[in-house]
């Protein structure tokens, strides 16, 4: 779910934004235009006047597709209204509400501000998801306090990321009414089932409690799917991955973490307030645990397509060798080299070749197991590590790797800037199989690349296996004396 959740996720390119680009010219006509649409006198492309920044005309919102404006304005309405109707129907505060509210907004604010460097930090160099844990003071005030107070403490952490974030406003705005709607009707989710005298609930009435949280979690989530899916696939001028979409399989896990921990400050709130305390010290950990997990997952990946880079890949490559070796099992390596890849970037441009690197490590990520390794080679080449795989299997992944790229429609730019779609793209592929043609990841290496070459020179577009190693037989055991 690139963008930001309700629980401070967070996508973008690098800038926190909810996948921003440069504005450029529509597609699909040669006229030169001025800001405002029109063609200059001269035929030259005219300065654009300076507007201050506050000019609704000068809003980067404008130039963003129709159809994400459309969502954006549509979905905020919805979540507005929501927001206002359930208040007008949500109880008065209480003198006990206000205390725990103040509690709460005490730890969000130390979270924040104990945070802010790393997050900043962390925000700099991420590129799909960033999870900075305000769910732990977000989803108890959701769960425990009057709507009204609830939104209240949104207010008060979406107040404090506006200078930690530095986004463009309506981003900033969509993110907040995200926010804003994903608590409310979790809220309203929890008080359906209600009451709740977790006082005085024992035996099996902690369980169905503790159901009735999960059920408020799942809502708290889906609503954010809901929103930042929703925007960003309007937003991209094709299909977004799921990966993007919904984030990784680290990524949802550290966001599970997050809604539970939020779980456990509502009950310490409720039982025993003066630990809220021991939250505020774990989200801090927890923050820092997450900038260092973003520095190891940087480490290892590829900053254009995503896939491992060469580090991250030998190293789950020799892993992955090593357990096949022990079994005694069979294991198999295809190198992946795109044909031409220079004419692409020589006709098109170097973004679109970056376009297409993109994709077709997408379209590898989808086409293969989990337990295969994807990574990028260097260049136009990819390399795929399949586990647990015969030689009939291996041909057969081969090809469907093979046929999957050249079914793919690239949508890019080309060299103006207009928009173009790139297909019928092929791809020769090396194989190799170990122990066969190789008892080491450098041997499997040398002998994919030669089988590549071959694939090459006999036209290209096609999977060759590489050729069987002569290996000398295993001297003779020694005659007994």
């Amino acid at each position: 779910m690139p963008a930001e959740t309700g629980d401070g996720r967070q996508h973008g390119n690098g800038t926190g934004d909810l996948g921003e680009r440069a504005a450029s010219v529509p597609s699909g006509t040669d006229v030169p235009v001025t800001e405002r649409g029109r063609a200059s006198p001269d035929g030259d492309q005219a300065e654009p006047p300076r507007r201050h920044p506050y000019d609704p005309r000068a809003w980067a919102l404008w130039q963003r597709p129709k159809r994400f404006i459309a969502f954006l304005f549509a979905m905020e309405a919805i979540g507005i209204a929501i927001m206002v109707v359930a208040t007008m129907h949500s109880e008065t505060p209480g003198r006990i509400d206000w205390v725990r509210f103040g509690i709460l907004a005490v730890g969000a604010t130390a979270h924040i501000q104990l945070t802010q460097r790393q997050e900043e930090r962390r925000r700099d160099r991420s590129r799909t998801v960033l999870i900075d844990l305000t769910a732990v003071w977000t989803f108890p005030a959701a769960v425990i306090l009057p709507l009204s107070l609830t939104l209240s403490i949104i207010a008060i952490v979406r107040i404090q990321h506006w200078f930690i974030a530095r986004r463009p406003a309506h981003n900033f705005v969509f993110s907040s009414v995200t926010h804003g709607v994903s608590v409310t009707l979790a809220s309203l989710t929890f008080a359906a089932f209600g009451p709740h005298e977790w006082g005085t609930i024992s035996g099996w009435g902690t369980l169905g409690e503790f159901g009735v949280l999960i059920v408020t979690g799942l809502v708290f989530e889906a609503v954010q799917i809901v929103y930042i899916g929703g925007i960003l696939t309007a937003g991209s001028p094709q299909r977004p991955p799921v990966s993007t979409v919904l984030g990784n399989k680290a990524d949802n896990l550290l966001e599970a973490i997050t809604i539970g921990l939020g779980a456990v400050t509502a009950v310490l709130l409720l039982i025993m307030p003066p630990m809220v305390i021991v939250m505020a010290v774990v989200t801090v950990v927890f923050n820092r645990l997450a900038e260092i997990d973003q520095l190891q997952n940087d480490a290892r990946t590829d900053p254009k397509t995503g896939a491992l880079n060469m580090r991250g890949w030998s190293e789950s490559a020799d892993r992955a060798l090593a357990r096949t070796a022990r079994s005694d099992d069979n294991l198999a390596l295809l190198m992946i080299d795109l044909d031409h890849f220079k004419w692409i970037n020589d006709t098109y441009g170097h973004p679109a070749g970056d376009d297409v690197l993109r994709d077709v490590a997408q379209k590898l990520d989808e086409v293969t197991r989990p337990a295969d390794v994807v990574g990028r080679f260097g260049g136009e080449e990819f390399l795929v590590l399949l586990p647990d795989i015969d030689e009939t299997a291996a041909k057969l992944a081969a090809e469907r790797v093979r046929s999957a790229i050249a079914e793919l429609h690239i949508v890019t730019t080309d060299k103006r800037g207009g928009r173009t779609t790139i297909s019928g793209r092929t791809t020769s592929i090396g194989a190799a199989l170990f122990p066969r043609h190789g008892e080491s990841l450098e041997e499997l290496l040398h002998a994919a690349d030669a089988a590549v070459y071959e694939a090459k020179e006999k036209g290209r577009n096609q999977v060759r296996f590489a050729h069987d190693v002569e290996r000398p037989a295993p001297p003779a055991p020694a005659d007994e004396a």
